[in-house]
This record gives structure tokens, sequence and C-alpha cells, in this order.
């Protein structure tokens, strides 16, 4: 019996490389032909098998008509997704760093480079020691600028109700579907999503002499072996119910396959419909996506019951089972708890905390990513975040953090404590959004910095960038003003050396601090010196503690109080 080929859709390009918001109209399927074509057409300027940074931003606002600084999120975004080692996204970090002005930092995106091995054909360029390089696969870029249309708005469907294109989409409660789901995280959406666009995306990567005069593929077009190694860039597979990954490319030259996807040993190419035919026959759900991690994950008991609350919290894990995929997270439904971990289950995850309510959440590990959605009243403390973090249809939440990038859609009344490389993007929707310096620490902090490639300066917390033009009111957000700061302690024990908040506070909330310690001391000296008897020192302790008392009710701390009480002699977590 001969073994067949399982296909499936990384989940990677499309939960952490697709922007969740709707695409520029030129980075449509037209524009993206005529982009491809006049990159081949300039190979020897720096456009083809390599694109550089002056070349994609000459074609991106030359010639797409896009801006200088949504050119650079498409270029730095896709290189987020080639999982760079950290020792140099640190030197990257430091570079950008020492930069003194706009002029000097363009200066450095710009400088040239030499194509890294890891981007030839057979050896992917998402391997995990990749430099940072000015210079990107050409025709992968071309895909990644693609699967932005995942999350397109379609008129059609809004029509017929299976999606409505409003900015925002509010959920009344904590049960019930909304009309608006996450794509970026659904793997049946990404399946749909090539199952229906195959076509045009193998004709994207066709040579010149392969397409019509409309850029359109024949029954006898070619498809090279390089635009197969492209296609990697999406898809992978295993042969039968092996546990083993292997890209696509490597599957393709497979000898049993070649009669299926009509491979050429000559040319080496392949038959554009015979390929076309064999990939859709073989494509099925991703075994390690969302879908599999909620049928078949193991089920995680984190969240602590607290009195009177209903245990409702689920939360599931699809353990690495292959090196190759990252791990899944999914928590959802934590009602009036707090759930704290630092394990190896979450280090490297993708992490999506989903319907929690009035939850105090900590999550102290090195994550790949996390999307927080239809959340309300809840604080999220998290370990840093290698790629995004992704903030969608939530109110009243407080997020610190420590990532690379950070997303919002969708929100209102939310406050975010933040350290980033880059400019924090507010997408469509959002409401009464406030950013604050990261202002935090745990002691294992700086080393976990250091194992995703995270340093305390270049920090843009402050500066966020209006992606879509719905959202350019710059009334959207604000800067925390510094008489609403205080630091954040986390109450728990860990070894390691962090002390102190990485980088240190802005002067002006330093101060701030300082300006409130100050009266502090005076308060204590002014009771010190009030002469008071034992009686009326007692009396004055009650009357002290009772006011506090009735600020924690009212401000809700008392909960995030009592839900740090251990947990009865008898009660276990689930290991993990």
């Amino acid at each position: 019996m001969e073994a067949a080929v399982r296909l499936w859709v990384k989940t990677e390009p499309f939960l952490v490389g697709a922007l969740p918001a709707p695409p520029p109209a030129r980075l449509g399927p037209h524009y993206l032909r005529k982009m491809a074509a006049y990159a081949r057409a300039r190979a020897a300027e720096g456009c083809f098998p390599r694109l550089s940074w002056p070349r994609w931003r000459h074609i991106a606002c030359g010639k797409l008509q896009l801006g200088r600084g949504l050119a650079w999120l498409y270029f730095e975004l896709f290189h987020s997704l080639l999982r760079p080692d950290p020792p140099r996204s640190l030197e990257w970090a430091e570079a950008e760093a020492a930069c003194t002005g706009p002029d000097e930092l363009e200066q450095e995106r710009s400088k040239a480079g030499a194509p890294s091995r890891a981007g030839r054909c057979g050896e992917s360029p998402a391997h995990p020691n990749a430099s940072f390089s000015p210079l990107l696969d050409t025709l992968q870029f071309l895909l990644f600028l693609y699967i932005q249309q995942v999350n397109k708005v379609s008129l059609r469907r809004s029509l017929i109700g299976e999606e409505w294109p409003s900015p925002r989409t509010k959920s009344p409660s904590l049960t019930g579907k909304s009309a608006s789901e996450n794509k970026n995280w659904s793997d049946q959406d990404h399946c749909a999503f090539v199952q229906s666009h195959l076509s045009d995306m193998l004709e994207l990567l066709l040579e010149p002499e392969q397409l019509t005069a409309s850029s359109h593929s024949t029954h006898s077009s070619l498809v090279s072996y390089e635009a197969v190694c492209a296609l990697s860039f999406l898809i992978e597979g295993s042969v039968s119910k092996s546990r083993t990954v292997h890209p696509l490319h490597e599957l393709a030259l497979w000898q049993p396959c070649h009669g299926q996807n009509g491979y050429s040993k000559v040319s080496r190419a392949f038959s554009f419909p015979k390929l076309e035919s064999w990939l859709r026959s073989c494509l099925t759900t991703n075994p390690f996506g969302m879908t599999a991690c909620l049928k078949s994950g193991k089920k995680l008991a984190w969240a602590q019951q607290v009195e009177g609350t209903t245990r409702r919290a689920k939360i599931a894990c699809n353990t690495r089972v292959v090196p190759e995929v990252f791990s899944m997270v999914i928590m959802s439904q934590v009602y009036k708890q707090t759930l704290a971990k630092s394990s190896d289950t979450l280090v490297g995850a993708h992490v999506r905390i989903h319907r929690c309510n009035e939850s105090f959440i900590y999550l102290l590990s090195p994550l790949r990513s996390v999307t927080i959605e239809k959340c309300r009243n809840s604080t999220f403390i998290l370990g840093p975040v290698q790629a995004s973090v992704h903030v969608h249809s939530c109110d009243n939440v407080k997020v610190i953090v420590v990532c690379h990038r950070l997303c919002l859609s969708s929100t209102s009344g939310c406050t975010f404590y933040i350290l980033t490389p880059t400019q924090p993007l507010i997408l469509l929707g959002n409401e009464a959004v406030s950013f604050a310096p990261f202002h935090t620490h745990y002691p294992m902090l700086e080393d976990h910095m250091a194992q995703v490639g995270l340093a305390t300066l270049p920090n843009y917390w402050d500066s966020p960038m209006l992606v879509c033009k719905e959202s350019g009111d710059r009334s959207v957000f604000r800067l925390l003003p510094p008489s609403d700061f205080y630091t954040f302690v986390i109450p728990f024990e860990m070894e390691g050396d962090t002390t102190e908040t990485p980088g240190g506070l802005p002067h002006v909330y330093q101060k701030a601090l300082s300006q409130r310690e100050q009266k502090v001391q005076i308060w204590q000296k002014t009771v010190k010196e009030a002469g008071l008897t034992k009686d009326q020192r007692k009396q004055f302790q009650m009357l002290v503690e009772n006011k506090f008392y009735q600020w924690l009710v009212q401000t809700g701390n008392r909960q995030q109080l009592d839900s740090l009480v251990p947990p009865a002699v008898g009660s276990k977590q689930a290991a993990g």
C-alpha cells in the first residue's frame, strides 16, 4: 500500500504574520502580480530573488502608494516570522537604539547585506538562526503580502450574515458566538483561504514566460522548484501518520508523488495543473492547530476557584509533540479568579486568552505570541513575548508586558503598560486607550527577555501608529498622566536576579512616584510626632484599617488579594 502525503497550512504565518485588519486596496492580487513582474525585471537592482529594504520602500511608496511607516511595518513584520536568534535581535536593537534621528535610522535599515544562507531553496528562511538581514526572499514576501487578504471584509459575506463589516463588534456576555471571529487563530479559515486562493498564489510565483499577457497560467505552465520552496512558507506536511514534519518542497520531491504533482527531473519543475490538483487533494486540517488543541489537547487546571464562583475555566494545551511546531495554550472563561503560572508548558507557546472576566492572569514565562479577546475588567501580566500581543474586543482591561509588537482592535477603556521596540499598532474600533511605561519586574524577567531577544532600548511605548484610515483620530489614545501612575508588584516568590524594572522609568513618572513617596514619609512623621497615647494609637490604627478596607472593596482590590490566598489543603492543580 502506497504511503499517503498529508499537507496542512502552517499556523504561524497567519497567526503572527497576518495583520489583524483589512489590508490596503493596493495590496490586492492585481497589484501583487504587477509587483512580481516588476521585481523579476529588476533583479539586478536588488529586487529578486532577494528584496532589499530600499527597493521595497521604492515599490511600496512609489508604486503601491503606501506610507513609509506602513511599508516598514510589513517589511519588519515579515522578518519577525523568520525567528532570528536572540543575540542577533539584541544586536539589531542596540544598533537601532544608537541612531540619533530618523535619517540615521533609515541609513541603518538600508545597509546592504549579503543574502543569508538560510534563505536558499532547501534551507528555509524560517530557520531559527537566520540573522537580521536587509534582504528578504522575494517570492515568500509576495505570499506574505497576499495572505493579508485573510482579514479583508467581504461585502458579499456580510450581506448573507457570515460577517459584518463593522470596526467594533461588541459581545454583551461571556456566552454566545460573536459575528466576528478571529481568523488569525482559525486553522479552518487558514486552510479555506489557501484552497480558495491557491491558483492565484501559484500564478504569483510563476516565471514571466509561464504566464499569459494577462498574467495568468496556461495548461502547459511549469512551476519552478524555487516557487515550491517559497510555498513552503505556508505549507508543510508529513508522510502517512508519521510525526515527522517536512516542508512542502521536500515532500513534493518524494518519488511516489511525481506522477501526481507532475514533477520532471529534466526541467526541475512541476506541471501547474497537476501540482495544483495534488496540493488540493492533500490539504487537510492542521493537526497542531487550534481545532486539534481544543479537541484532543491536554486539559489543564491552573485557575484557582474563588469561593462563591462557578468553576468553569477551560484551559487546554497541545504539548510540543514535534520540535518544529510551537505549542498552543488556550484559556477561556476564567471568571473572578487569579491564574498564575511559570512553566515549560508556556515557554515559546502561542497563547489565546478568551472571554475572561474580573480576573488576574499572570503568565510569567517567555512566550511566542499572545491574543487576548472578548475579555473585561481583568489584568494580564505576561512574560516577554517574542512576536506579538493582539488585544481585540476587550473592555477595561490592563495589560502589562514586554513584547516585540502590540496590536489593538475594538478595545474600550484599556490601559497598556508596555516596553516594546516597535510602535504599538492602533487598528480599527478603539476608544479611550491609555499607554504607560512598563512598571514591574519578577526575578527571571531579564533572563526571559534575553531568551526571546528583547532589550530595554529602543522603547516606543509612547509612540503608537494609527494604521487604518478609520483609526486616524489621535484622540482615541492618551499617555497615562503621571498622577495616575503606580508601580505594580508581582506577589510571587521566584528564583532569579532581576530586582527592578528593566530600563527604569521615564523621568516624569519616576518624579511622580518620588513625590508620592515623600508625602507618605511626611504623613508617617506627622503621626509619629503627634504624641498619641497607646489607646489613641490603637483607635487611630483601627480607623485607618477601616478606611483601607472600604477602599479595597470600592476599587475591587479585595478580590485580587482574596484570590491570592493559597487553595485549601487537598485541592490540587494539574501538572504542566
